[in-house]
């Protein structure tokens, strides 16, 4: 069965960055495009950044020029690095195959505050 744990998210003010790490169980990792998605309350759930296995990426247009997806075949870990966070980036963020696949890990909250 597929497991993703993600980890890294937390409070920051506005203009501040955080890290988020998503570790990824058995071969689905190194088979797989991998993506973060988030979901903000009331809101659906949205890609936020893909990466395919090539290291080709996509981001969300809010998202541009702010966040890097990563991804580290070796860890099994993708990664995403956002800086310049602004309120509206306040979500629970998960990771998932991209497309996403039906296993969503636990997510990780990110909170920025004005």
């Amino acid at each position: 069965q597929v497991q993703l744990v993600e980890s890294g998210g937390g409070l920051v003010q506005a203009g501040g960055s955080l890290r988020l790490s998503c570790a990824a169980s058995g071969s689905i990792f190194s088979l797989k495009a991998m993506g973060w998605y988030r979901q903000a309350p009331g809101k659906e759930r949205e890609l936020v950044a893909g990466i395919t296995r090539g290291g080709s990426t996509n981001y969300a247009d809010s998202v541009k020029g702010r966040f890097t997806v990563s991804r580290d075949f070796v860890k099994n870990t993708v990664y995403l690095q956002m800086n310049n966070l602004k309120p509206e980036d306040t979500a629970v963020y998960y990771c998932n195959t991209w497309p996403y696949g039906p296993n969503w890990g636990q997510g990780t909250q990110v909170t920025v505050s004005s």
